[in-house]
């Protein structure tokens, strides 16, 4: 699970905030949170759910995963009708997205996506991760990279923090602290969780080997090379004036690319 911690109401308000949400009973359930959309409505859901969890009610009884994704639809629909009117009477939208992965004792983990309208989604082995938020930009390395019952743990959490830089890069609404947990299955505690800064010089590491190794894998694809029209005046066929040419191993021009060291 990873998140990172900036929002935004405007090019002129931006602001920091946590989007990951913990609840746990050490030994009997793990609930991990992530959440996107409007702050003061996803703070309004957290409020619901911490109070009730505190009280020994909602995700505090859950008997399984599911049921705990619909206690959390129950709370967003809570909020839903206290605020939806009063938002689109105004032009903004109710908008709210939840993730939530964990387990419960005697239960199989799993991982499920909570939409604003209160229903959950749980992924599956075609389909083994989920995203909400500003999804594109970070999305094209975890179809590529993750696989279900392949993936590690080790590398899970490696695409993760690759999709978000590769988010951060391209949309500046999106932005650090990063905060990055692994969690096991039977753990029933949270013993790996960290939170990268800005300036953390792993993550930093994270991003500036992930956009060398890019550069590295362009350089060592086919190049291409473009037929021009002879003096003579013959030209190509359309379809011949394009040409992919194996880079030549012996000729270190061919697959080097300018870099800075690496930290």
């Amino acid at each position: 699970m990873a998140s990172d911690s900036r929002t935004n109401a405007g090019h002129d308000q931006v602001n920091l905030a946590r989007k990951m949400h913990v609840f746990v009973q050490p030994g009997e359930r793990v609930f991990i949170l992530l959440s996107s959309g409007s702050l003061s409505c996803t703070q309004s859901i957290i409020t619901l759910l911490r109070r009730d969890f505190d009280d020994g009610k909602g995700l505090a009884q859950a008997a399984s995963l599911y049921d705990a994704a619909r206690v959390i639809g129950e709370d967003v629909r809570r909020v839903s009708d206290m605020d939806r009117a009063a938002l689109e009477r105004d032009e903004f939208k109710f908008n709210v997205n939840f993730i939530l992965g964990g387990q419960v004792r005697g239960e199989p983990p799993g991982l499920f996506i909570v939409y604003p309208q209160g229903n959950p989604l749980q992924a599956s082995e075609e389909s083994p991760y989920l995203q909400i938020g500003e999804t594109k930009y970070g999305r094209p390395i975890l179809d590529r990279g993750i696989r279900f019952e392949e993936t590690t743990l080790e590398e899970a959490a490696k695409y993760a923090l690759l999709s978000l830089d590769s988010t951060m890069r391209s949309n500046a609404t999106v932005g650090p602290p990063i905060d990055l947990l692994a969690y096991g299955v039977d753990e029933l505690e949270i013993t790996r969780q960290r939170r990268f800064a800005a300036t953390d010089s792993d993550l930093v590491k994270i991003g500036v080997r992930w956009q060398q190794a890019l550069r590295h894998a362009v350089a060592r694809l086919p190049q291409i090379r473009f037929r021009v029209s002879h003096a003579t005046g013959s030209r190509p066929a359309p379809d011949e004036s394009i040409l992919l040419v194996e880079p030549n191993p012996s000729d270190p021009s061919s697959v080097q690319v300018s870099q800075r060291p690496s930290p």
